[in-house]
């Protein structure tokens, strides 16, 4: 039997995904239509012999998060259970503390995958690998040029047996261009270095408490094992942690830019994985663009911001759009490529939408022009306004590239990148909103460009 494990972390974490994080736990922020850790869910359960779903992190179990769990156990018949920290306690430190759970049952190995990450999981070949040869420790791992390298956790291989020779985690300089993914799969033996750990640090932090304090309980600080740097580096070399290379589609989500540009791997993975989540170009519904529309078929900014559309001969059956089955879309809208619309989403006519995410309850008024941007829960846009951002993609003339840790600011300015509008926000009629970020429940009376609007 298996089982698998997804850290989702805690609400100290992922601030960079503000202010969407604010109305919903990071892991549940719908990626291509269904919550970020569903696609995980959806890869372990795919896997013969997967017996049970363990969700670890420090949120508090509330309505949403509880919601998801028992909907998912419908829809995919398998125990999944969410085991709540009691305090942070890193990437190793949940895994230690309800090792009784991970390792109930007995199972064969168990999956580790961090939920802030976008993959195709080829979780079975990976265990087709660890039964082919097993270790203790199994990473999978990409490989990125050597600038964006240095965001990474580096690993070192033997190029014949693929054993981990050195690990550093976002080391200074060079050291390889493989780079650990965050997702593994870990036989019960590897729990016992976790155990070392946590040990040593108990021991240690005994040794810091003043003279004459009673060092005979625990020390609150043992718990936390950060399993990049306590375990990877420390075993890295000595026979006991291996690498699979994956070529398949990869990127972390740490960014709402990151959580759009995911969004479109995933809406092309369902091509071949969900074709019935794509909506279909059908008579009398909104137009569906094609992303591989050649240049000569490209609109012009009046036609792409008036609904005009480009000849029918250069649409596909399937594009790369989900649109929830409540979503309510004029038939004059254009849609795509990359766009995601969810549950209640209103839509005008002559609504021209591109590489977007529209969330739960928004409406978008007639002629409304939204790119590179995500519409907060409930927000509505007026008629003729225009909202839009700047991508920040990797190169596409980099293989190996991928997205870079976006900063925010530079020089105390507010750097380009996509729009993001919050919860419940109000965008008048017949204005622009151009690389800003605009807190929930604000009602706007005017243009921005390049502002965060408190």
């Amino acid at each position: 039997m298996l089982k698998a494990v997804i850290l989702i972390g805690g609400p100290q974490k992922g601030t960079r995904f503000r202010p969407l994080s604010f109305e919903v736990p990071k892991p549940l922020f719908p990626v291509a239509g269904v919550p970020m850790i569903q696609h995980h869910i959806e890869a372990c359960a795919q896997v013969a012999g997967m017996q049970e779903i363990l969700l670890i992190g420090f949120y508090q179990p509330d309505e949403p998060l509880t919601r998801f769990l028992e909907a998912a156990q419908q829809e995919f018949n398998l125990p999944i259970r969410y085991l709540q920290e009691f305090a942070p306690l890193g990437t190793g430190g949940g895994l230690y503390h309800f090792r009784d759970q991970i390792l109930a049952g007995g199972p064969e190995a168990f999956f580790v995958l961090n939920a802030d990450v976008c993959s195709d999981f080829p979780l079975s070949t990976m265990l087709d690998v660890h039964r082919h040869q097993p270790h203790p420790f199994l990473l999978l791992g990409t490989t990125a040029n050597r600038t964006q390298s240095l965001n990474y956790g580096c690993i070192v291989e033997n190029p014949q047996t693929h054993e981990v020779l050195h690990y550093v985690e976002k080391p200074s300089t060079f050291v390889s261009d493989i780079i650990n993914c965050g997702i593994y799969l870990f036989s019960p033996e590897a729990l016992k270095p976790l155990r070392d750990v946590f040990q040593r640090n108990q021991q240690d932090g005994q040794l810091c408490l003043p003279l004459g304090e009673d060092s005979s309980g625990l020390w609150p600080g043992a718990g936390t094992i950060r399993l990049e740097q306590d375990v990877f580096s420390a075993l890295a070399g000595q026979g006991q942690i291996y690498v699979h290379l994956t070529d398949g589609i990869w990127s972390q989500i740490k960014s709402a830019g990151s959580a759009l540009y995911a969004s479109r791997l995933y809406l092309s993975q369902y091509q071949l994985t969900h074709p019935e989540r794509l909506a279909k170009h059908t008579p009398g519904g909104p137009r569906i663009r094609d992303p591989e529309v050649k240049s000569q078929s490209l609109p012009s900014l009046n036609q792409m911001w008036f609904g005009v559309f480009a000849p029918r001969s250069s649409l596909l059956l399937l594009g790369n759009v989900y649109i929830h089955p409540t979503a309510k879309v004029a038939p004059s809208a254009v849609l795509g490529p990359n766009v995601s619309i969810g549950e209640g989403v209103t839509m005008g006519e002559g609504v021209r939408l591109r590489e977007s995410i529209v969330l739960h309850g928004a409406t978008l008024q007639e002629h409304t022009c939204v790119l590179h941007s995500i519409v907060g829960w409930g927000s509505t846009i007026g008629r003729w306004a225009r909202v839009e951002g700047t991508p920040n993609d990797p190169n596409p003339n980099d293989p190996r590239a991928h997205m870079d840790s976006e900063s925010l600011f530079k020089d105390g300015k507010l750097l380009p990148a996509i729009t993001i509008l919050g919860c419940r926000v109000r965008i008048p009629a017949e204005v622009l909103i151009l690389n800003s970020i605009v807190l929930p429940h604000k009602e706007l009376s005017r243009s921005f460009t390049n502002q965060i609007i408190l």
